[in-house]
């Protein structure tokens, strides 16, 4: 009878278990859902763009014509051999669902899948969340656990629907394959080996943020050898990883041999070496009794591990093996791409992040995630090492970098989980479905009733204001679209601005299907897959020459821009500008970039010091240095600006300064497109007479037409949240 209760009450705690993950994940999926409720079902962002169209042509044409897709339409005149320099997984994963549904019969867009695949996999995440957590500590623990997954923002900013990057997929193939990789270790199983290994080759083709997978599990198995760690479970465990991991990720075309040709992945390698080697030493010990030739056989592999370190200095050296990368640099050096690569700094999410930003994302898991640190050092089994060791990485590489925020906020909601449980089991009892100690019963029972509801009161309070946060944080700053941005009024009225679209619409409607269009990098993704034309440079920024060219011209004068823009067949040229409305994200405020990164291929032609007044001052009003009001970037900002203003100098809200009391003159350009809130703006390059002079032109459209919003009437007056 006592057999029957213990299984029946399991069965009810195995029952709420499966209920409480079911909730967790309508949440997790509903919480990401903001984006598509408020705007429309869209795709986010500039990459996602790139592969959503990437999407579009291996469902439309089928998985051989998407791997050998050369899209000349990008960094015209190169091209892009697109299907072999891409990581796969994504599209691949949308076009297998969108195969296997429309197999059923089930009439689903593309375009839809492309938008939810986001909130689905987060589901995906949550399990993974509870399985890992669980591992650390209990089942209450990994409820925790997928709770704290499932809506955190740092998670959710990269995982909102409509969020079409890799990432939306690359978080639980990281979290789950840390969960196969510690089952392997903790069972010494070659089937949790080898399924670690098959998930890290689908993290492989999914994202190239793989590598921190490649390096962390040699250094955990590293760190286990360092301690005096090393077993049977560990040798098996690692040994089937690498082995069919490796191999598996080197069909991946854009990966190829890196695996064992470039130094992010030379830890892993020798890590391998190194158990081979230490295994033969056990071997030996375990059959020979001579001490004389154990310590010869110590002595030969000290020597082996110490000529294979130099053998991969000298390949290294040599050049057989690619040294380490300027990316790889610049996570240890948080100066070295301001220096060496300003095309890589000049990103916003390379950017170190400010110390609120940690609790923007995390809230009060921040505080909770040193104490789970301290209570997995308590136990410190080999699989809490591993999360000790992910928390000490993570933590260091995002303060280097804020896009790496992402792959911290997982070990965070772990440790936070494993902390919030210790506690609730100290001052609530037992969790569910487990005993506790018999301290933790006699100190439940010694504690005070008042005590343990002001402890527990605190830690419910404390979870209600992170749900209330995360709530706020997602639906107000992580479910915007970027093209598609909301506006307040001075009277509190929400606006939407939709420039972006309005532009590109006109881009496919107005221009020959064959026209190039000149722009920054950031919208290259967007212009090829809304407005279907050819451009110069795009968010791929595999060509540092061809992105200096632009920069290049933008920050010329227009006598020395124009022969650069009709060398390179530029039809138009397009421009951000949100000195109007006030939104930050436009062009003169990205201005410094475009100057630095061509300064570094023509220092004797673009010179940042010469934008900067003799005060260190970035000025775009009168006080502007000659070489700033010459620019390209700037007389296509502020072309015609002052007659919004009764043809006198107009406030630039961005800057907080007033624009030039002259609008600048454009003799080469002709300015074809304004968006209604004059976000966007387009111009079109004469072309050329007999002698090479531009000849002048008839505009793309009306004049009205093109005039109906100077006066910008509707939106005057708002501040734009970008």
């Amino acid at each position: 009878m006592t057999l029957l209760s213990l299984q029946a009450k399991r069965d009810v705690a195995s029952l709420i278990r499966v209920v409480c993950l079911c909730l967790i994940a309508g949440a997790a999926v509903s919480s990401r859902l903001f984006a598509v409720v408020r705007y429309e079902s869209i795709i986010h962002e500039f990459d996602p763009w790139f592969n959503f169209r990437a999407t579009k042509i291996l469902t439309k044409d089928g998985y051989y014509r998407f791997w050998n897709w050369f899209d000349p339409t990008a960094w015209y005149p190169l091209g892009r051999a697109a299907g072999g320099t891409v990581f796969p997984g994504l599209m691949v994963t949308s076009g297998t669902l969108y195969n296997i549904l429309h197999f059923f019969n089930i009439p689903v867009n593309i375009r839809d899948i492309c938008v939810m695949l986001a909130p689905l996999f987060s589901i995906f995440t949550v399990i993974a969340a509870y399985l890992f957590t669980s591992i650390m500590k209990d089942e209450a623990a990994g409820l925790l656990g997928a709770i704290f997954v499932g809506i955190a923002p740092g998670y959710i900013s990269r995982s909102v629907a409509g969020s079409y990057d890799n990432e939306c997929i690359a978080i639980f193939l990281l979290l789950f394959t840390f969960y196969l990789w510690v089952r392997a270790v903790r069972d010494g199983s070659m089937l949790f080996g080898m399924l670690t290994a098959l998930f890290y080759f689908y993290m492989v083709a999914a994202w190239g943020g793989y590598v921190f997978i490649t390096n962390m599990i040699p250094l955990h198995a590293f760190v286990l050898v360092l301690v005096g760690r090393f077993s049977e479970r560990l040798y098996v465990a690692y040994s089937s990883f690498y082995a069919i991991g490796t191999l598996a990720s080197m069909q991946i075309p854009f990966v190829g041999f890196q695996p064992v040709r470039t130094s992010e992945h030379m830890a892993a390698l020798g890590v391998f070496g190194l158990l081979q080697l230490i295994a033969l030493t056990e071997l030996t010990r375990k059959y020979v009794s001579s001490a004389q030739f154990k310590v010869l056989v110590r002595s030969f592999v000290a020597l082996v591990a110490v000529l294979a370190f130099g053998a991969l200095v000298l390949l290294t050296y040599a050049g057989y093996i690619a040294p380490w990368t300027g990316r790889f640099y610049s996570l240890w050096d948080t100066s070295y791409a301001k220096k060496h690569i300003p095309i890589i700094a000049s990103v916003s999410e390379h950017q170190p992040p400010a110390w609120p930003a940690y609790f923007m994302d995390l809230h009060c898991l921040l505080f909770l995630f040193p104490a789970g640190v301290f209570f997995l050092f308590r136990e410190l089994r080999d699989e809490q090492i591993f999360v000790i060791i992910y928390a000490v990485m993570a933590s260091y590489f995002s303060g280097v970098m804020v896009r790496l925020m992402l792959t911290l906020t997982p070990c965070v909601c772990v440790c936070a989980a494993v902390a919030l449980s210790h506690w609730m089991d100290v001052y609530a009892g037992a969790p569910l479905g487990t005993m506790p100690s018999l301290g933790k019963k006699r100190l439940t029972r010694t504690m005070p009733w008042d005590m343990r509801f002001l402890v527990l009161g605190s830690l419910f309070i404390m979870l209600e204001l992170f749900v209330f946060h995360c709530t706020h944080i997602t639906s107000s700053a992580y479910s915007s679209p970027s093209v598609v941005l909301a506006s307040q009024t001075p009277t509190g009225q929400v606006q939407i601005i939709d420039d972006f679209r309005e532009a590109y619409y006109w881009l496919r409607e107005n221009t020959p299907q064959d026209a190039k269009v000149m722009s920054w990098w950031d919208y290259g993704y967007q212009i090829a897959g809304f407005a279907d034309r050819t451009t110069l440079v795009d968010n791929n920024t595999w060509n540092n020459t061809h992105i200096a060219t632009v920069g290049r011209a933008m920050a010329s004068s227009e006598e020395k821009a124009y022969p650069i823009l009709r060398q390179h067949d530029v039809d138009y040229v397009l421009i951000l500008f949100g000195g109007l409305i006030g939104y930050s994200g436009d062009d003169l405020n990205k201005f410094l970039w475009m100057i630095r990164i061509a300064q570094g291929l023509w220092p004797e032609e673009v010179s940042e010091a010469k934008f900067f007044t003799s005060r260190g001052e970035y000025r775009v009003d009168d006080q502007a240095t000659p070489t700033m009001r010459e620019s390209l970037m700037y007389k296509m900002s502020y072309y015609r600006f002052n007659d919004l203003h009764a043809h006198q100098a107009g406030m630039d809200r961005v800057r907080g300064m007033l624009g030039p009391s002259q609008s600048p003159r454009l003799d080469t350009l002709e300015e074809v497109f304004t968006s209604e809130n004059w976000l966007v703006r387009i111009y079109q390059v004469k072309k050329e007479d007999a002698l090479g002079r531009p000849l002048p032109q008839a505009h793309a459209f009306e004049e009205g037409k093109r005039l109906k919003n100077a006066p910008f009437a509707k939106n005057h007056g708002a501040v734009v949240h970008s």
